[in-house]
């Protein structure tokens, strides 16, 4: 082959996976949260799932992306199988947007796009228009990689051995292996059958039944990247993985069945519905999806089955006292972007779950003076540092990388909450030697001290379970009972102050009692403190974003 063809074709293919890669990125740093959110709250079925399935990839332009995402939610325990089916076959159907927008030849317009998208990034101030400028120079960048690949494979049409090879490719069978491998090494569906759209255009096709055959071997090697990010997950988001796996393999038995029993039947629809060889190959790509999710909808329930077949077993639980183990996030855990700050949350509410037992434990501990419970009280301190240090590395790690913008901007609050939860922690540690130094030096606390400390235990319990959930579901449900409550500790605080003095001075308890009881009052002040900057962390980084 003339070598200026091959390195045209090849920068032509380059430009294209850059430009999808941009477009898509920017997409998500853009919508990926709120795309996420729409995730969360419409697949409570599976006919909902599909729809958001359809319009989530149709936005972002991979059904990789959004079968990585749906795995890493599943990872996550955020979505359960059923619900992923249906995302997992609607994002089949998205990925045919790609196909359609190039079979309309919008090439011409690609220098139309990168000038707006340039201008829109060099000379707009507004950040948010920037990152839509980001998408316009993706999309023309896209496009004038189809450009290059267009005018190469009309040179290629001089070739010989080029059309030989083309021309040969007569066996279904072979048609689809060269688009399952093709898709798997480069690790998108949309650009294989974008390739094959124009292969078809040029006229390098002749038998444009092969084209069906190539595509259904692209929409199995599409599977290549969610089942590679499910490798490092949990069983559930392998069989996520799976789903997506089994769906296209069913599905292409069943069209294998009907072209070998009707192929001049099919060939015949979509030509009379296709103005081109283009249009066809789009077309024909739209149907082949449209037409698995209607025929295997009904059998999802097999299908998450077979999946699980497949893996069988549970994952070992890992409960949140379980020392030293991450459970939503780290190398064991798939990573993805667009979820990484939600499973960050769900560890950050595991680790407060632990810091708030272990401050029970200790108040426990000092008063029934129990040595297991003070002994677990630095065992479980150890593990909260444990968690402390894992989560901060973690937040580091994704501040680095391509986050949405809404999740960009509460890394610096997570950051804090990962502080105030360990400060937590620290403070039931104190408790802790204070219970070991009244055990060691035989230091006793009045049953009116002991109830004293019971009622604003209570206090503190309250106010940290409000602002855990207020930071974990992002809403500001208790804000008003958080804000009560942390003054009525306060005010509760210099109470007891003043009864302990009163105590002292009458002579009603010793001084090192003294000391243990103001210490601990102090403490649980302070921990209040650390539990309303949790509750109002999120809620400060939303407010600092709106003012800019």
């Amino acid at each position: 082959m003339n070598l200026s063809i091959l390195l045209s074709m090849a920068g032509g293919l380059g430009l294209f996976l850059f430009g999808m890669r941009v477009m898509s990125d920017s997409i998500e740093k853009v919508a990926g949260a709120k795309l996420r959110h729409i995730l969360e709250v419409f697949t409570t079925n599976r006919f909902a799932g599909v729809i958001v399935g359809f319009v989530f990839t149709g936005i972002i332009q991979s059904s990789s992306a959004c079968t990585a995402m749906v795995v890493s939610f599943v990872n996550a325990g955020l979505m359960n199988l059923y619900q992923a089916a249906g995302v997992i076959f609607g994002s089949n159907i998205g990925t045919t947007i790609t196909s359609q927008l190039v079979s309309f030849k919008l090439s011409t317009y690609a220098p139309i796009f990168l000038l707006v998208g340039v201008l829109m990034v060099m000379f707009v101030k507004n950040e948010q228009v920037k990152k839509f400028g980001d998408i316009v120079i993706g999309f023309g960048v896209l496009f004038l990689g189809l450009s290059t690949m267009s005018g190469s494979m009309e040179a290629m049409r001089e070739e010989p051995a080029i059309c030989n090879f083309l021309s040969s490719l007569t066996n279904p069978f072979l048609a689809t292996f060269v688009g399952l491998v093709l898709t798997s090494l480069i690790q998108s569906s949309s650009v294989t059958v974008s390739i094959v759209l124009l292969l078809a255009q040029q006229g390098l096709i002749s038998d444009l039944s092969i084209t069906i055959f190539i595509i259904l071997g692209c929409n199995i090697g599409a599977c290549s990247t969610a089942l590679l990010a499910s490798l490092s997950g949990k069983k559930d988001a392998k069989r996520a993985a799976l789903i997506h796996f089994w769906f296209n393999v069913i599905g292409t038995l069943v069209l294998y069945v009907i072209m070998f029993v009707a192929r001049d039947l099919v060939i015949s629809l979509i030509q009379s519905i296709s103005s081109d060889d283009g249009r066809f190959v789009a077309n024909a790509h739209t149907l082949i999806k449209v037409f698995q999710v209607i025929i295997l909808f009904p059998f999802s329930g097999f299908i998450v089955k077979l999946a699980s077949i497949c893996v069988p077993g549970e994952d070992q639980k890992i409960s949140y006292r379980e020392s030293f183990q991450m459970k939503y996030i780290g190398e064991k855990v798939v990573f993805n972007p667009a979820t990484a700050v939600v499973e960050v949350i769900k560890e950050l509410e595991r680790m407060a779950s632990l810091a708030s037992e272990n401050l029970n434990r200790a108040m426990n501990a000092l008063i029934t003076l129990d040595e297991e419970d003070i002994n677990e009280v630095y065992e479980v301190e150890k593990n909260i540092n444990y968690l402390n240090h894992g989560i901060t590395n973690y937040l580091v790690k994704i501040n680095q990388s391509t986050l949405p913008i809404e999740d960009l901007k509460s890394i610096g609050a997570l950051f804090h909450v990962v502080n105030d939860i360990e400060r937590i922690g620290d403070h039931a540690e104190n408790i802790a030697d204070a219970a070991k130094l009244r055990k060691e030096d035989n230091v006793g606390i009045s049953k009116v001290a002991q109830k004293e400390l019971g009622e604003m235990l209570d206090m503190v319990n309250t106010v940290v379970q409000y602002s855990v959930e207020m930071f974990a579901k992002g809403n500001e449900e208790h804000m008003k009972e958080v804000i009560l409550l942390e003054d009525r500790i306060d005010e509760k605080e210099r109470e007891l102050q003043r009864a302990h003095v009163d105590r002292l001075t009458k002579g009603e308890c010793t001084p090192e009692a003294g000391m243990i009881f103001s210490d601990i009052v102090s403490g649980l002040e302070r921990v209040a403190d650390h539990a309303t900057n949790i509750a109002f962390a999120i809620m400060d980084e939303k407010e600092e974003a709106t003012a800019k």
